[in-house]
Parts: structure tokens; sequence; C-alpha cells
């Protein structure tokens, strides 16, 4: 099963591709979708939009993840990151891909074992589970990745709850 992990974003959308076989995770590429500022916001979204159509097609994932929003802050970044996130979703909707979501504190539980570990830990921990040397950079890349291997064990945890339940 491939899963395509995204951190959400209007200047920078992470995103991390990774097949799971059995309980293993391995990384199949990474990288980040990046806007420039002071361009036009619809012109930032339909960037991001054919960014994702395009990686989506190249490498085909059987589902996508995402992280979700979560601002006490500035309502103007939200909105704009809301509107990102629309994009991603409808890209992925558009060719036929299941979206599941998953909290920031999901995430930590997921690679941590704890939901309010530091955001230091849980890249150290997607580091060690994809076996990869270094951190990805930025922080938004590492995060997206967190995301998929946070699905890849919801999907199994899933699975085997559905099973019990059918029998």
């Amino acid at each position: 099963m491939r899963i395509l992990g995204i951190d959400p974003g209007i200047a920078i959308v992470g995103f991390g591709f990774i097949d799971k076989q059995g309980s293993k995770c391995t990384p199949v590429q990474y990288g980040c979708i990046e806007t420039k500022a002071h361009t036009p916001e619809e012109d930032r979204l339909l960037y991001v939009y054919e960014g994702m159509v395009q990686l989506i097609e190249k490498y085909k994932p059987d589902a996508v993840a995402l992280e979700k929003l979560f601002f006490n802050r500035n309502v103007t970044t939200a909105m704009s990151v809301g509107q990102a996130r629309g994009v991603l979703v409808l890209a992925a909707v558009q060719k036929g891909l299941p979206v599941a979501e998953y909290t920031p504190m999901q995430v930590k539980q997921a690679i941590v074992g704890y939901g309010k570990a530091e955001k230091r830990q849980v890249q150290e921990m997607t580091r060690m589970f994809l076996k990869l040397k270094a951190i990805p950079k930025p922080d938004d890349v590492a995060d997206a990745l967190a995301v998929a291997i946070c699905h890849a064990h919801s999907y199994t945890l899933n699975s085997k709850l559905n099973e019990v339940l059918r029998s």
C-alpha cells in the first residue's frame, strides 16, 4: 500500500510518500511544494493544486492522509491554509483516493506513543521509522512523513478491528 502524507500550507506544503508492506514502512519520495510570498493567493492555490495533481499522477498512492488544521491565533493564516487544504483534498478526491485526517495529537501518539510529545521527538522517531540519515527539512516534510506513518499504523489497526467485527 502506498500512502501520501500531507502537511497542508499555503507557503509550504510538505508531502511524503511511503510504501507499507506488513509492519514495514519505506520512504518512496518526500519534499515540499513552495509558493512565493506576495503572489496572489489564487495563483498560489492553483500552483499547490497542480503540484499535488502531478505528484499523485507520478507516485500513484492508494490513500492520502492529511494533518487536521489547528489554529488558535491568526485567522488570516487559518483561512489561507484552509483554502490550500481544500485544493489538496480536491486533488486527491478527483483521483478517486480515500482521504483520512489526523490531529497533531493523533500523529504524535502514533509516532512517539505520547500525544503531547515535542516536535523534535516526532521528527527523530519519523527518521528512525523510515531509516533516514537525517530529519527531512523543512519541518513540513518531516510532519508529512509522520502523518503517512500515522495512517499506516491506523490503517492496520482499523483493518484488524474490522476483521474481528465481521467474525
